[in-house]
């Protein structure tokens, strides 16, 4: 393999990362607030927050991932849903899709408790506009229902694209694994009971929700410690395995801040700390509300490492590689020595 080399990709970077992790965490907190508003808990308020926040977040993240690309007409064509018949193998296009209409469906499932609300209702222009949509609130409970899960199943289209979207890049082998779509739907909704916690604690503060309080912290310490448990597969996966993956390992394991950062205060004090909280209990919501917004900052350092440390192997060794060679440099001055219009008949 003398002369084989590896480039650490440059062209997905922080903006991606961010769209990817406001896309997973925007899909999930559709499908948890919905879940349980419908199953678990009437709770009006939560998907009210949860769903409007999602809006924002796919909204941002959709507006980051259009600047980005190179032809932006091009969004005409994955916007059309003609496209899943004519294209079906572009994951672009089921993400697109999928986002698009879990927006939708998502408002219009929030829309008749927007409309039960008087902060909304009484607010300049946005009461205006809900009152254009009145008769969504006077929609019969199992039609409201069926609304709730046409949001959900695009919901987990969405938290499902993200990891898909990755995957299906052969080249890079750190992306190109079976096990990261599993590792972005556990984060996507570990990060996004987290958010919720942030809610119930900072913004409702009702003495009622307790129960759900326990069970998100609950829920969340299982998806922490299944998420340690990937990335610990992970390791054994770029540590043994491709070469490609080796220099991924290399980039990774001897990065402070995915080793500290992500793993230590993105994964492993959070889960101490719910662990701690729902076992003994804390005195205040402070340990509680730390623990979220580490959660927070450890579901965007997972993405933003994984584009970070994209490593794929070249097909041919690099000129400065060469130059490097003391007995590949007649070659190359051999090369540079051809004059042009040689050169040029020999292309033909």
């Amino acid at each position: 393999m003398e002369g084989m080399f590896y480039s650490t990709q440059n062209v997905w970077t922080w903006w991606i990362a961010i769209y990817l992790f406001l896309g997973g965490l925007g899909g999930a907190l559709v499908v948890i607030s919905c879940l349980t508003n419908m199953y678990i808990k009437p709770h009006k308020d939560l998907v009210i927050w949860a769903n409007l926040s999602s809006f924002a977040m796919l909204s941002a993240g959709s507006l980051m991932l259009f600047i980005h690309l190179l032809d932006h007409w091009a969004v005409i064509y994955v916007l059309n849903p003609m496209i899943l018949v004519t294209k079906p193998d572009a994951w672009i296009a089921w993400g697109t899709q999928f986002i698009v209409w879990m927006m939708v469906w998502s408002i219009v499932y929030t829309l008749p408790y927007m409309l039960k609300t008087d902060l909304w209702t009484k607010m300049p222009v946005v009461g205006t506009i809900l009152g254009w949509f009145a008769w969504v609130g006077k929609l019969p409970q199992f039609l409201h229902n069926l609304i709730g899960w046409l949001a959900i199943i695009n919901g987990i289209g969405t938290v499902l694209y993200t990891g898909l979207l990755l995957q299906s890049f052969p080249a890079v082998a750190l992306w190109h694994n079976p096990g990261v779509p599993l590792l972005f739907i556990i984060s996507a909704f570990s990060t996004a009971m987290a958010f919720l916690l942030l809610v119930l604690y900072l913004a409702i503060k009702q003495d009622e929700d307790h129960e759900l309080r326990v069970f998100y912290e609950r829920t969340d310490v299982i998806l922490i410690a299944i998420e340690l448990l990937i990335i610990f597969v992970f390791f054994h996966f770029t540590t043994y395995g491709l070469e490609s993956a080796r220099h991924t390992a290399a980039i990774l394991w001897d990065d402070m801040g995915w080793i500290v950062g992500f793993i230590g205060f993105g994964l492993i004090v959070p889960f101490l700390i719910e662990f701690r909280g729902i076992t003994k209990g804390w005195n205040s919501a402070a340990p509680i509300v730390l623990a979220a917004v580490l959660v927070l900052c450890g579901g965007y350092l997972l993405r933003h490492y994984f584009m970070y440390a994209g490593s794929y192997e070249r097909p041919y060794p690099a000129v400065n590689s060469i130059m490097q060679h003391s007995r590949a440099e007649p070659a190359v001055e051999k090369v540079a020595a051809v004059p042009k219009q040689k050169a040029d008949s020999q292309a033909f």
